[in-house]
């Protein structure tokens, strides 16, 4: 039968001529119940699963330490755990469009990269279309500074399209007019 770390103790680690002793034992209880302090608090140390749990002054530090080079510390909470989780992965992929997808995903929710053979531009260029109403000129401002930290260095951005869809009563008419024409001519005094 296999026990966890919380169910081991120390005595029935020692050998049998230990086991008896007072002081041992003593010694053995005393240890055990810091050690389940330890091994409580070293659920702390496993960040990176955790993200989603950290506050924000962790988020802050594993920002430092795992380079997440766009991150700012003005974002908000849920922002920023999404990007400290993503930043392995985003390392993985830097400098693909992936990469960019994945940026505008974080920062603007919606929205793809149109690479410049989807509309006829000329190579090493693309543009981003976003259907997100909340994208404000400084949050494209973010992105296009956060964009230099992810894309290929030889790939430019031609400009970000924000689509506005807008719903609207729309009313149609039509009208038939018909016609004759007739000529009468008078014959006759």
């Amino acid at each position: 039968m296999s026990k966890s770390i919380y169910d081991v103790s120390i005595l029935d680690l020692l050998p049998d001529n230990l086991k008896y002793n007072p002081d041992i034992i003593a010694a053995s209880k005393a240890l055990d119940a810091g050690f389940l302090v330890i091994a409580e608090k070293s659920k702390d140390l496993v960040m990176l699963p955790r993200v989603k749990n950290q506050p924000e002054e962790i988020l802050d530090h594993l920002a430092y330490y795992l380079h997440v080079d766009f991150y700012d510390n003005s974002l908000d909470l849920d922002t920023k755990r999404e990007l400290v989780q993503e930043s392995v992965y985003l390392h993985q992929i830097k400098g693909t469009p992936k990469a960019v997808e994945l940026l505008i995903q974080t920062l603007f929710d919606e929205g793809e990269v149109e690479e410049w053979f989807d509309y006829g531009d000329e190579p090493y260029k693309f543009r981003v279309v976003t259907p997100n109403q909340s994208v404000t000129q400084d949050r494209a401002t973010e992105f296009i500074r956060s964009l230099d930290t992810v894309k290929n260095l030889r790939s430019h951005l031609d400009s970000v399209i924000i689509i506005q869809r807008e719903r609207m009563d729309l009313y149609f008419a039509g009208v038939v007019h018909q016609a004759n024409f007739e000529t009468y001519r008078q014959v006759g005094d």
